[in-house]
Protein backbone atom coordinates (compact mmCIF):
# COMPACT_ATOMS: atom_id res chain seq x y z
CA UNK A 1 0.00 0.00 0.00
CA UNK A 2 1.33 3.48 -1.34
CA UNK A 3 -0.43 5.76 0.87
CA UNK A 4 -0.76 4.06 4.72
CA UNK A 5 -0.88 6.99 6.76
CA UNK A 6 -3.55 8.59 4.39
CA UNK A 7 -5.99 5.49 4.91
CA UNK A 8 -5.26 5.12 9.23
CA UNK A 9 -5.77 9.02 8.80
CA UNK A 10 -9.13 8.75 6.89
CA UNK A 11 -10.08 5.96 9.09
CA UNK A 12 -9.45 8.21 12.32
CA UNK A 13 -11.27 11.29 10.58
CA UNK A 14 -14.25 8.62 10.15
CA UNK A 15 -14.25 7.73 13.55
CA UNK A 16 -16.57 10.05 15.39
CA UNK A 17 -18.37 11.04 12.34
CA UNK A 18 -19.41 7.44 11.64
CA UNK A 19 -19.42 5.92 15.07
CA UNK A 20 -21.19 9.32 16.90
CA UNK A 21 -23.91 8.98 13.72
CA UNK A 22 -25.43 5.65 14.89
CA UNK A 23 -25.70 6.21 18.55
CA UNK A 24 -27.34 9.89 17.84
CA UNK A 25 -29.80 7.85 15.43
CA UNK A 26 -30.21 4.39 15.94
CA UNK A 27 -29.41 3.43 19.64
CA UNK A 28 -30.99 6.94 20.89
CA UNK A 29 -34.21 5.29 19.94
CA UNK A 30 -33.07 2.01 22.53
CA UNK A 31 -31.57 4.46 25.17
CA UNK A 32 -34.38 6.60 25.22
CA UNK A 33 -37.27 4.24 25.35
CA UNK A 34 -35.76 1.70 27.11
CA UNK A 35 -33.50 3.16 29.55
CA UNK A 36 -35.08 6.90 29.40
CA UNK A 37 -38.68 5.35 29.31
CA UNK A 38 -39.60 7.99 26.96
CA UNK A 39 -42.76 8.15 24.07
CA UNK A 40 -40.49 6.35 20.60
CA UNK A 41 -42.84 8.78 18.58
CA UNK A 42 -41.63 12.05 20.41
CA UNK A 43 -37.82 10.62 20.12
CA UNK A 44 -38.86 10.01 16.06
CA UNK A 45 -40.21 13.49 15.79
CA UNK A 46 -36.61 14.75 17.44
CA UNK A 47 -34.70 12.65 15.09
CA UNK A 48 -36.90 13.71 11.95
CA UNK A 49 -36.46 17.54 13.06
CA UNK A 50 -32.78 17.12 13.46
CA UNK A 51 -32.26 15.53 10.25
CA UNK A 52 -34.23 17.96 8.10
CA UNK A 53 -31.90 20.80 9.61
CA UNK A 54 -29.20 18.48 9.10
CA UNK A 55 -29.84 18.80 5.53
CA UNK A 56 -29.37 22.70 5.04
CA UNK A 57 -26.16 22.24 7.95
CA UNK A 58 -24.27 19.54 5.59
CA UNK A 59 -23.44 22.12 2.74
CA UNK A 60 -23.00 24.72 5.11
CA UNK A 61 -20.25 23.07 7.18
CA UNK A 62 -19.10 22.29 3.47
CA UNK A 63 -19.07 25.64 2.42
CA UNK A 64 -17.29 27.28 5.19
CA UNK A 65 -14.49 24.55 5.11
CA UNK A 66 -13.85 26.03 1.08
CA UNK A 67 -13.42 29.38 3.05
CA UNK A 68 -11.72 28.47 6.03
CA UNK A 69 -9.97 25.15 5.50
CA UNK A 70 -11.22 21.50 6.06
CA UNK A 71 -9.81 21.03 9.17
CA UNK A 72 -10.75 24.10 11.27
CA UNK A 73 -14.65 22.86 10.47
CA UNK A 74 -14.02 19.12 10.86
CA UNK A 75 -11.97 19.23 14.44
CA UNK A 76 -14.88 21.61 15.08
CA UNK A 77 -17.44 18.82 14.80
CA UNK A 78 -14.83 16.64 16.92
CA UNK A 79 -14.73 18.78 19.28
CA UNK A 80 -18.43 18.98 19.21
CA UNK A 81 -18.62 15.48 19.83
CA UNK A 82 -16.59 14.95 22.50
CA UNK A 83 -18.06 18.40 24.56
CA UNK A 84 -21.72 17.49 23.63
CA UNK A 85 -21.61 13.60 24.63
CA UNK A 86 -22.18 14.04 28.31
CA UNK A 87 -25.53 17.02 27.71
CA UNK A 88 -26.48 14.60 24.89
CA UNK A 89 -27.35 11.52 27.36
CA UNK A 90 -28.25 13.76 30.12
CA UNK A 91 -30.69 15.99 28.22
CA UNK A 92 -32.35 12.98 27.32
CA UNK A 93 -32.79 11.76 30.88
CA UNK A 94 -34.74 14.95 31.61
CA UNK A 95 -37.66 13.32 29.54
CA UNK A 96 -38.41 16.94 28.40
CA UNK A 97 -39.30 17.17 24.39
CA UNK A 98 -37.98 20.65 23.97
CA UNK A 99 -34.58 19.32 25.74
CA UNK A 100 -34.48 16.07 24.09
CA UNK A 101 -35.02 17.62 20.35
CA UNK A 102 -32.18 20.09 21.33
CA UNK A 103 -30.26 17.25 22.44
CA UNK A 104 -30.86 15.75 18.92
CA UNK A 105 -30.35 19.01 16.72
CA UNK A 106 -27.19 19.83 18.44
CA UNK A 107 -25.36 16.31 18.03
CA UNK A 108 -26.87 16.02 14.60
CA UNK A 109 -26.10 19.41 13.64
CA UNK A 110 -22.78 20.98 15.42
CA UNK A 111 -21.22 17.81 15.50
CA UNK A 112 -22.09 15.49 12.89
CA UNK A 113 -22.91 18.04 10.24
CA UNK A 114 -19.36 20.17 10.83
CA UNK A 115 -17.39 16.85 10.18
CA UNK A 116 -19.76 14.99 6.98
CA UNK A 117 -19.83 18.83 5.23
CA UNK A 118 -15.93 18.61 4.57
CA UNK A 119 -15.28 14.87 4.68
CA UNK A 120 -16.04 14.46 1.15
CA UNK A 121 -13.07 16.54 -0.02
CA UNK A 122 -11.13 16.57 3.10
CA UNK A 123 -10.88 12.50 2.22
CA UNK A 124 -10.40 13.12 -1.30
CA UNK A 125 -7.70 15.81 -1.00
CA UNK A 126 -5.48 13.78 1.60
CA UNK A 127 -4.70 10.93 -1.65
CA UNK A 128 -3.17 11.31 -4.59
CA UNK A 129 -5.28 11.58 -7.77
CA UNK A 130 -3.67 8.25 -8.94
CA UNK A 131 -5.39 6.23 -5.98
CA UNK A 132 -7.78 9.37 -4.94
CA UNK A 133 -11.08 7.07 -5.12
CA UNK A 134 -9.47 3.84 -3.99
CA UNK A 135 -7.40 5.78 -0.50
CA UNK A 136 -11.07 7.90 0.09
CA UNK A 137 -13.03 4.73 -0.13
CA UNK A 138 -10.97 2.56 1.59
CA UNK A 139 -10.57 4.61 4.67
CA UNK A 140 -14.23 5.44 4.43
CA UNK A 141 -15.26 1.84 4.56
CA UNK A 142 -12.97 0.40 7.07
CA UNK A 143 -14.24 3.26 9.05
CA UNK A 144 -17.31 1.66 8.86
CA UNK A 145 -15.85 -1.36 9.96
CA UNK A 146 -14.34 -0.31 12.87
CA UNK A 147 -16.60 2.56 14.39
CA UNK A 148 -19.84 2.39 12.65
CA UNK A 149 -21.18 -0.92 12.31
CA UNK A 150 -20.13 -1.84 15.89
CA UNK A 151 -20.68 1.56 17.47
CA UNK A 152 -24.92 0.34 18.16
CA UNK A 153 -24.19 -2.95 19.36
CA UNK A 154 -20.89 -1.41 22.25
CA UNK A 155 -23.63 0.86 23.02
CA UNK A 156 -26.37 -1.43 23.60
CA UNK A 157 -23.91 -3.96 25.56
CA UNK A 158 -23.49 -0.98 27.27
CA UNK A 159 -26.24 -0.19 28.26
CA UNK A 160 -27.44 -3.22 29.65
CA UNK A 161 -24.12 -4.65 31.57
CA UNK A 162 -22.85 -1.33 33.01
CA UNK A 163 -24.17 0.61 36.20
CA UNK A 164 -23.87 4.01 35.11
CA UNK A 165 -24.79 3.33 31.60
CA UNK A 166 -24.74 7.85 30.76
CA UNK A 167 -21.46 7.98 31.60
CA UNK A 168 -19.96 4.86 30.35
CA UNK A 169 -22.15 6.14 26.95
CA UNK A 170 -20.80 9.71 27.02
CA UNK A 171 -17.01 8.42 27.36
CA UNK A 172 -17.39 6.10 24.51
CA UNK A 173 -18.81 9.12 22.40
CA UNK A 174 -15.77 11.12 23.72
CA UNK A 175 -13.01 8.76 22.93
CA UNK A 176 -14.74 8.39 19.26
CA UNK A 177 -13.89 12.16 19.31
CA UNK A 178 -10.81 12.19 20.72
CA UNK A 179 -9.68 9.50 17.76
CA UNK A 180 -11.08 11.92 15.06
CA UNK A 181 -9.59 14.82 16.88
CA UNK A 182 -6.39 13.10 16.75
CA UNK A 183 -6.29 12.12 12.76
CA UNK A 184 -7.55 15.41 11.50
CA UNK A 185 -4.96 17.06 14.00
CA UNK A 186 -2.00 14.98 12.83
CA UNK A 187 -3.19 15.01 8.82
CA UNK A 188 -2.22 18.62 7.10
CA UNK A 189 -4.95 20.87 5.51
CA UNK A 190 -6.11 19.72 1.98
CA UNK A 191 -8.08 23.35 1.00
CA UNK A 192 -5.33 24.75 -1.17
CA UNK A 193 -3.59 21.35 -2.13
CA UNK A 194 -2.92 20.94 -5.90
CA UNK A 195 -5.33 17.79 -6.33
CA UNK A 196 -4.26 17.06 -10.13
Amino acid sequence: MRYPREVILAIGARFAENGAFYIYSAFVLTYATQYAKLDRQMVLNGILLASTIELVAIPFFGALSDRVGRRPVYLFGAAMTVAWAYPFFALIDTGMQNYVWLALVVAFVLSHAAMYGPQGAFLSELFGANVRYSGASLGAQLAGVVAGGPAPLIATWMLAETAAPRMWLSIYLAVMGVITLTAVYIASETRHRDIS
